[in-house]
């Protein structure tokens, strides 16, 4: 049960189309022109509920199934929520109670594949930065999914792995006189998927993995074995 949060445009879907027999749970239109088994575009939180059943349900030859993204399928979750009850019913913070029950519903589907089909679960989240108050340190900013804090909570204790794929970065200094230098972040285009947590970024794994590995299915694969 992995969840990957990443920066635009870095690869996720090719990462996904390289894991064993894939299938994607789709709530946003991403592959492009990947060749991947997937699901017709969600358009609800009962589109997804349904695939999952269906993997459940019926034989198929699939280990590997994907839910892309968690961001899209979270605006799914609350139009459910709101279509179904009245403003009372949501105030005071009752309307995020419910939506974690929704998205407990999901992972319990999710679960069932892992644990009595065998599959190995991904999800895909987009990033976003929000300050983090460190009761050990002044508040300081760092990358996160973009996700509620209820539901982020939530997915993160569930999943085995959390892991912020990124591009590699280097700081350059340059001297600019006066015995001055600017410091400066330099990519370097290597992909990476950092799997422990430090201040720039929350993350976590149970497999005892390095702090960094290539973003790719193979490199993950083996360094969990």
């Amino acid at each position: 049960r992995i969840l990957i949060y990443r920066v635009e445009c870095i690869g996720m879907s090719t990462f996904v189309a390289n894991a064993p027999s894939a299938i994607v749970i789709l709530t946003e239109d991403g592959l492009g022109s990947l060749s991947v088994d997937h699901f017709p575009l969600a358009q609800s939180l009962d589109d997804v509920l349904s695939a999952i059943d269906t993997l459940y349900k019926e034989k198929h030859s699939f280990k590997t199934v994907a839910l892309d993204s968690l961001d899209w399928l979270e605006n799914m979750i609350w139009r459910d929520v709101e279509s179904k009850h009245d403003a009372k019913e949501l105030a005071f913070g009752k309307g995020a109670v419910i939506a974690a029950e929704k998205w407990r519903e999901v992972l319990e589907g999710l679960n069932a594949l892992r644990n009595e089909k065998g599959m190995t679960v991904i999800l895909i989240a987009h990033t976003t930065v929000k300050r983090y108050d460190n009761p050990e340190t002044e508040p300081y900013d760092r990358f996160q999914p973009k996700l509620q804090d209820r539901s982020n909570a939530l997915i993160r204790e569930w999943c085995d792995a959390v892991m912020f794929a990124n591009y590699k970065t280097i700081v350059k200094k340059d001297d600019v006189g006066f015995n001055k230098t600017v410091a400066r972040g330099v990519s370097t285009g290597e992909r990476l998927l950092f799997t422990n947590e430090r201040p720039a970024f929350m993350a976590k794994n149970r497999f005892n993995l390095p702090d960094s590995i290539p973003l790719s299915w193979d490199a993950l694969a083996d360094s969990i074995k």
